[in-house]
């Protein structure tokens, strides 16, 4: 696989923090920055976008340097409306999608770099514009964009009952 040092450590802090939350996901239908879960996915997804910076398959800055640096921006911005806002307000609904936003983008480059490096030797799909790394996708933003709606209207409902 060719993986260096730095990338190694990346790709398992970036695992982590995906199966964080996926767990959080399971447990609370979002990505809760108040538990264990969600502190994982935060810190994690938080190392996986730094030290992205300093990998390069290509040499220099390229989209996948950009979309660390966005994916860093939602989960520090998520962290802040969480930290500053408590309770259920307004501010959860923007927390959640840039969560869920920040969880999407991870994926992207997840899916490319393990279907055209997994299984070694075979690989899923031969590049970036292989269909199976497409449809992938596809069924992620699908999946996001269900899981938003879900996410909206169970924290209208909270909020709703909050405020009775």
């Amino acid at each position: 696989m060719g993986l260096s040092n730095l990338g190694i450590f990346h790709t398992v802090i970036g695992v982590l923090a995906i199966v964080a939350a996926i767990v959080s996901y399971i447990k609370y239908s979002k990505i809760n920055l108040d538990e264990l879960s969600g502190k994982i996915y935060f810190y994690g997804t938080i190392i996986t976008a730094l030290t992205a910076l300093g990998i390069s398959k290509h040499g220099g800055f390229n989209p996948g340097h950009a979309f660390s640096i966005l994916i860093a921006i939602l989960v520090a911005v998520a962290y802040f409306l969480h930290s500053r806002k408590k309770g259920n307000n307004r501010s959860r609904y923007f927390e959640n999608f840039f969560l869920s936003f920040s969880f999407l983008l991870s994926w992207l480059p997840t899916v490319n770099e393990t279907f055209t490096r997994i299984p070694i030797g075979h690989p899923l799909a031969n590049g970036p514009s292989d269909p199976i790394i497409g449809k992938t996708l596809l069924v992620l933003l699908v999946l996001f964009i269900v899981g938003s709606i879900f996410q909206f209207l169970k924290q209208k409902k909270i909020n709703i009952s909050t405020n009775q």
